[in-house]
């Protein structure tokens, strides 16, 4: 979850009260947060400054600065009423514009856009406003991939914007902090040894045509989701800031736009009051930001109680309701609440959630313990307990237990073991981000023989099992594909020990109460051909009849392809089917 650290000077001084850390601790647990004392080595804040961190909920946007938090708390004392946002055109009727061209939708087609009035920055609210755009875009803009923001001096620039996508070389402008014009190309190339900025350049890098926002005369604003120009850059006598977000997803745009002039709207001239701004469409067509939207809605007063455990009135719930920054009233006798959500709590998508900060505000160290009403008693699934038994019982039998990852290569489970990928019946990963994890593993052979290869210098012999889930595609069921336990176990020695495995077989069954019989009432090996064993040495497990798995030695094609070069015996069997 993200964390915000604060100074504690700043932030006493918004709430009004001096809290020692243990008081300060306690009330950001009554809502619903974690407080620490931040170490001297984290190298945060200026020198001899006391500072708190605080973990917020990753959904909770509104609480990434601590001007959010220091509201949100000061309404949750009753020392605040939530404010009232309001979106409003300009004193002069006219809005600012900014104009979307064809060309971005190669790249990045969405954009929003306000203006934050006569602004006041002080040093340490500038650096705020700074912090929250860079946690914002390490959160909900997943690494400015679906959203970069930019702010600029809207007094160094004139409107109308205009937001096009052009070929790199085709742009050119000074970029922030640096004291000469490079081209796009040239940017890309001077970033590419930045620590900051090198892990934003292939979000755009080998598109065509790069994103780029121009204001009237040609300046350029930003290169987004790379770069702000040096000639628009905010500093603290900046007093209007023009607001762009970019964006490959509106939702996301529109929340963060929100979140941004929501926090910062405290230091206009008419606090929480934002001028709106014009984004012409490519079509042609106008939309207005920032839409800053309430809504109601209405929830159940009996069934909130019942979910929650508790028995209050409509009127104390919606006053709970009203300290987590959401205005609720009681209606239709107490019966229901009607709640307004504000522009601020994008979190809220569903009635849970609103009945989760009824939870928070009622305090869930103030619910009662009490035994549940249903008589039913946890225990595990069988096939856990089976599994959890099973291992106990093969590591007493001189097996050492591994875990491998369940992602592997298409060549582990094909060509390593001499099949062919179409008949494995894999589930296949889309889009893959590296080699060694493009389909999900249908056998547990492949992960324990590199288990193998990256010990086989260990003092022989090498005993090694592993019980877990393998994956196949299946059109039956409604996520198109099934899981199955299996059980795989080696023997890697200076000869293959196929009795060795064969002796783990005859334990197994014993612990599962299966007899050896060759009538089909208990269990039996029988000879077969499998590509992935050495011929004439391998053998279908068979129980009741039904082939449960396969034991043998490994053919050598299959030890060279893991880079082995001793024989080994292998044992793997479909627990679920012993169940």
């Amino acid at each position: 979850m993200p964390t915000v650290a604060v100074n504690t000077s700043e932030l006493f001084h918004i709430l009004g009260k001096k809290y020692t850390f243990e008081e300060f601790d306690n009330l950001c647990f009554d809502f619903g947060l974690e407080a620490e004392v931040a170490e001297e080595e984290d190298g945060q804040g200026e020198p001899g400054q006391e500072q708190f961190k605080i973990e917020v909920p990753a959904n909770r946007y509104d609480l990434l600065c601590i001007e959010g938090i220091g509201r949100a708390l000061l309404v949750f004392l009753e020392k605040l009423k939530a404010p009232r946002y309001k979106s409003v055109p300009p004193a002069s009727g006219k809005r600012q514009q900014l104009k979307i061209l064809p060309a971005t939708a190669q790249v990045r087609p969405f954009a929003v856009a306000a203006v934050l009035r006569n602004i006041k920055f002080t040093e340490e609210s500038y650096k705020s406003f700074i912090d929250l755009q860079d946690k914002l875009h390490q959160n909900i803009c997943r690494r400015r991939t679906l959203v970069a923001i930019g702010t600029h001096d809207l007094d160094t620039v004139q409107g109308p914007f205009v937001y096009d996508a052009k070929p790199p070389a085709d742009i050119k402008f000074k970029a922030l902090n640096q004291t000469r014009e490079y081209t796009a190309s040239e940017l890309m190339e001077l970033y590419s040894v930045d620590s900051h900025l090198k892990p934003y350049l292939p979000i755009i890098q080998d598109k065509p045509v790069y994103p780029v926002i121009y204001d009237a005369n040609g300046v350029v604003l930003s290169m987004p989701p790379i770069i702000n120009g040096e000639h628009s850059k905010i500093t603290l006598n900046t007093r209007n800031v023009f607001i762009e977000c970019t964006a490959t997803d509106l939702t996301k745009a529109r929340i963060v736009l929100d979140t941004v002039v929501t926090m910062f709207g405290q230091y206009c001239e008419q606090p929480f009051v934002i001028e709106q701004a014009e984004v012409i469409q490519p079509d042609g067509t106008t939309l207005v930001y920032p839409e800053l939207p309430y809504r109601f809605e209405t929830i159940d007063v009996s069934d909130v109680n019942k979910r929650i455990g508790i028995n209050i009135t409509g009127e104390a719930m919606a006053k709970l309701l009203s300290r987590m920054g959401m205005e609720s009233e009681a209606i239709n006798g107490g019966q229901n609440v009607k709640v307004e959500v504000p522009p601020t709590r994008a979190d809220v998508l569903h009635f849970c959630d609103i009945w989760e900060d009824v939870a928070i505000a009622y305090g869930f160290n103030n619910l009662d313990w009490t035994i549940p009403n249903t008589n039913t008693i946890a225990n595990q699934f069988p096939l856990n307990k089976l599994t959890d038994l099973m291992r106990a019982e093969i590591c007493a039998a001189g097996f050492t237990e591994v875990l491998t990852f369940a992602l592997c290569s298409r060549d582990d489970i094909a060509d390593r073991l001499r099949k062919d990928i179409s008949t494995t019946n894999a589930v296949h990963i889309a889009n893959p981000k590296t080699l060694s994890f493009q389909v999900a593993r249908t056998t547990l052979l492949p992960g324990i023989l590199k288990t193998l290869y990256h010990n086989k210098n260990m003092p022989l012999p090498l005993k090694l099992f592993e019980i877990s889930d393998v994956v196949f595609k299946d059109d039956k069921k409604d996520v198109g594909a099934r899981n199955e336990r299996h059980l795989v176990a080696v023997n890697y020695n200076k000869s293959s020990g196929f009795e060795v495995i064969h002796g783990l077989l005859d334990r197994i069954m014993q612990l599962l109460l299966v007899p050896p019989a060759q009538d089909g009432t208990g269990y039996c090996i029988q000879a077969t051909d499998d590509s992935t064993y050495f011929p004439g040495r391998c053998a279908d497990i068979l129980v009741r009849g039904e082939s449960v798995g396969k034991l043998g030695v490994l053919h050598p094609d299959v030890i060279t392809g893991f880079d082995l070069n001793l024989p080994c015996a292998a044992l793997e069997i479909n627990l679920e089917a012993l169940q």
